[in-house]
């Protein structure tokens, strides 16, 4: 589970802060600079970025979120960007969010993923900005939600998001978007490790991308023997596969036509809600999650007590399960 509230944890009295509701009624308004000014606030913890957000909430939900992922070099990155061409043609405003990652010493990241969608930087119907990981794992950052939802009060009518290429531990991503597309391509080794760990599950969308390359039909083949081998009754979606070459950008249109065939199966089915709905529970644990161990560290680490029980642990005088259950016996008797 990810825990993008920590986007929200510990942060400094001295770090700037936001001017209070201004950012958010300048993004409602269409302003992108009042937008990548908020997401560096939220990707730097600022304290008022919080209260940007709660306004900007109530004013989200009309986006259609997709999900791109799958292993490094599948070309995810190339494929989206041939992506928010057809959905510009249809005169659909786009935001991009691709996860980068990042050193966990320093933070940085290397942008390569927008570099290669730099043509796009000039239209002010797409909005591109890359997030790193910090160290989180899933295949996002912390903030992505967060920065899910400043593009969609900014009025992207749809919001692409890019995973890291980490493999097997991309399937954080179906718990935020409504429609996830799984990036394969054929000749990268024995790819049914990717399919392990949920990641075939999650997938609506199955793209075989680099398809001019020998072994394609071969790895279509199987994977249309893998859903085969799975039952899917009426009223259950089941994943189709879609043939790609984005570099030359051949099979695009029948990916766009995926896309919308799955939303319109969501929407008639009455699932379109249910996924929403089990987004915004997912959402909320997460917030609720790093605010109460925001609170328990407030509340019990008098004195460095923190800091007491860990060397505790490292010394072998107490385990964590005694540890955790010492803080909340703390919590509960008002200590």
């Amino acid at each position: 589970m990810i825990d993008f509230a920590f986007s929200r944890r510990y942060t400094s009295p001295e770090k700037e802060q936001v001017p209070q509701m201004r950012l958010a009624n300048e993004i409602l308004e269409g302003n992108i600079r009042a937008a990548a000014k908020l997401i560096r606030y939220v990707e730097d913890g600022a304290p008022d970025a919080v209260e940007e957000l709660k306004k900007l909430y109530f004013h989200t939900g009309k986006s259609y979120i997709i999900g791109i992922t799958g292993a490094p070099g599948s070309g995810k990155s190339t494929l989206i960007d041939v992506l928010i061409d057809s959905f510009r043609k249809r005169n659909k405003t786009v935001g991009v969010i691709v996860i980068d990652p990042s050193s966990p010493f320093s933070g940085g990241a290397i942008l390569g993923d927008r570099i290669r969608m730099q043509r796009h930087a000039t239209d002010q119907g797409v909005f591109i900005r890359s997030l790193a990981t910090r160290g989180w794992l899933g295949g996002l950052s912390k903030a992505t939600i967060d920065v899910i939802h400043i593009m969609d009060a900014l009025g992207k009518d749809i919001i692409l998001v890019e995973t890291v290429g980490v493999g097997q531990a991309e399937v954080a991503i179906m718990n935020f978007v409504h429609t996830a597309t799984v990036v394969l391509m054929p000749g990268s080794g024995d790819w049914v490790q990717t399919l392990k760990a949920g990641i075939l599950e999650i997938a609506d969308l199955l793209v075989i991308n680099k398809a001019d390359m020998k072994g394609v039909y071969e790895l279509e083949a199987e994977l249309k023997a893998m859903l085969q081998m799975k039952d899917y009754p009426r009223g259950v979606w089941k994943p189709k596969i879609v043939l790609t070459e984005a570099i030359n950008d051949k099979g695009t249109e029948e990916l766009i036509k995926g896309i919308y065939e799955h939303r319109e199966f969501l929407v008639t089915t009455g699932k379109y809600d249910t996924r929403v709905r089990q987004s915004n529970k997912q959402e909320l644990l997460e917030v609720l999650k790093g605010s109460l161990i925001d609170a328990v560290f407030q509340k019990v680490n008098k004195n460095d007590y923190v800091e007491k029980v860990i060397d505790d642990l490292v010394n072998r005088r107490k385990d964590p399960y005694s540890a955790v259950s010492e803080i909340i016996n703390k919590l509960t008797e008002g200590k």
